[in-house]
């Protein structure tokens, strides 16, 4: 699919429902570039959702979180993010090996906005920006092909009450998590 296509199954459901048209002039909204507010809205998040298919074609959904600013611009057609350490099955990092198709949302919820983007995302373990955060694995740098902001109309409110303690930081080690410590996943 190419920017600004719809397939039958987009189609069938706007000619039910009578949004062909303005599905049709929403696609001028759709750019292969991160526009400025697009970039505010990257820059100060503290989460994102990733979506992965696997080497089946079946998708899945990550929550990805740090602190403000842990999801990099680097250029208006391209971000990058770090791979922190979470429960070892890599499920969408091991999808990105296999297909390295992504579906990103942001969405903040103080605003009242969300952003989407779409694009090809590759690893790399000497990135030079895994130096910049600690505790990072890898980079996980995407291509964006598709940018565009979304409806707000069903955003909730909410606020942060306080942010993950297991978010690395500089300067002190991360806590383990008591699940890691169980008795049943140890070797």
């Amino acid at each position: 699919m190419r920017v600004h296509d719809y397939h039958p199954g987009n189609r069938h459901l706007q000619d039910k429902f009578g949004t062909r048209k303005l599905a049709d002039r929403l696609t001028a909204r759709v750019t292969e570039t991160i526009s400025p507010e697009g970039r505010k809205i990257i820059e100060e998040a503290s989460m994102f959702f990733l979506a992965t298919c696997d080497d089946r074609g079946l998708p899945t959904c990550s929550y990805k979180g740090g602190d403000p600013g842990f999801v990099r611009v680097v250029d208006d057609r391209t971000i990058a993010f770090p791979n922190y350490d979470g429960n070892g099955k890599y499920q969408s990092m091991g999808n990105l090996l296999q297909n390295p198709n992504v579906g990103i949302l942001f969405v903040d919820f103080e605003g009242q906005q969300r952003l989407r983007l779409q694009g090809v995302a590759s690893i790399d373990e000497n990135d030079p920006l895994v130096a910049e955060y600690h505790e990072a694995q890898f980079i996980v740098r995407v291509r964006v092909t598709e940018a565009y902001k979304n409806c707000p109309r069903y955003i909730h409110k909410l606020k942060l009450v306080e942010p993950s303690e297991y978010v690395p930081q500089a300067g002190r080690e991360t806590p383990q998590l008591e699940w890691k410590s169980s008795p049943d996943l140890q070797d």
